[in-house]
C-alpha cells in the first residue's frame, strides 16, 4: 500500500454517490480517485451525462466486486416527451420529425405499457459504448457509418406511467441490467405512432443500494477528507 493512503479506501469500499446533470460517470470516478490518492477505483454501471441518480463506486479491493453490482437489478425514474425523435433518442441531440401527440389518451399509454413489459427484445441505441468490430458504435455512428445492432434480450419488470402532462409521460421502470431506457422512450414513442425520446431520467436503485441512502459530490468529498485527516 502506498503510504498515506488510508486504509478505509485501500482495503475496500462501497460509496453511493448521486451523480450530477451533466457529469460523466468516469467524470465522478476522476474527481474522487484524485482526492483519495489510490489508482483503483471503479464505478459499478454507467450513467449517461443527461442522467442523474445512484452511482456505485467501488474502491480499493472492492473493485472486484463491480461486475457483482452491475448485474444487479435497477429503477429509473423519468419522463419521455412524445412528439418527436432525436438521433440519441434523448436530449444529447436535437429533436427532428415532429407529429402530433394531441390524441393520445391514458388508456392507450397504459396498454403500450404492457407490450414493453416482461422478458423482450430491445435494440441499443446506436450511439452507445456498446463495441462492433472493436470500435464503440457512438464513434460510427458519428461519423455516419451505417450502424446496425442486434437485438438482445432484457426483462423489464414494472413499467408504470405515474404521470401525464402531454407531451411529458412521468414514468418508473424496474428492469434487468442491459437495458436502455432510452431505446424503451424510443420504442414507445414508435408504438405510439408519434415519435418520442427520453427527456429527463434518474437511477433511484440498484439492488439493494437506494438513491435515498447516496451522497452528493460534495458529501463524499467531505468524508473523504475526513478520514484521510484522521
Amino acid at each position: 500500500m502506498e503510504q498515506g493512503i488510508p486504509n478505509i479506501f485501500a482495503d475496500g469500499q462501497v460509496l453511493l454517490i448521486n451523480k450530477p446533470l451533466e457529469w460523466t460517470s468516469f467524470d465522478v470516478v476522476r474527481k474522487l480517485r484524485a482526492q483519495m490518492k489510490i489508482k483503483k477505483v471503479g464505478h459499478a454501471g454507467t450513467l449517461d451525462p443527461l442522467a442523474t441518480g445512484l452511482l456505485i463506486l467501488c474502491t480499493g479491493k472492492f473493485t472486484k466486486r463491480i461486475n457483482e453490482y452491475m448485474a444487479r437489478e435497477k429503477e429509473y425514474t423519468g419522463t419521455i416527451t412524445l412528439g418527436s425523435t432525436t438521433p440519441t433518442y434523448d436530449l444529447e441531440s436535437e429533436p427532428e420529425n415532429f407529429k402530433d401527440y394531441s390524441g393520445i389518451t391514458p388508456v392507450q399509454l397504459e396498454a403500450v405499457t404492457k407490450v414493453f413489459t416482461g422478458d423482450i427484445l430491445q435494440v441499443p441505441p446506436i450511439h452507445s459504448a456498446i463495441k462492433k468490430d472493436g470500435k464503440r458504435v457512438y464513434e460510427l455512428a458519428r461519423r455516419g457509418e451505417q450502424v446496425e445492432l442486434e437485438p438482445r434480450k432484457i426483462t423489464i419488470k414494472v413499467f408504470e406511467i405515474t404521470a401525464i402532462e402531454l407531451p411529458l409521460i412521468h414514468f418508473r421502470v424496474v428492469c434487468s441490467t442491459g437495458t436502455y431506457i432510452r431505446s424503451l422512450a424510443n420504442d414507445v414513442g414508435a408504438a405510439l405512432g408519434c415519435g418520442g425520446h427520453l427527456s429527463s431520467l434518474c437511477r433511484t436503485r440498484i439492488g439493494e443500494f437506494t438513491l435515498d441512502k447516496s451522497m452528493t459530490i460534495e458529501q463524499a468529498q467531505l468524508m473523504i477528507k475526513e478520514a484521510i485527516e484522521k
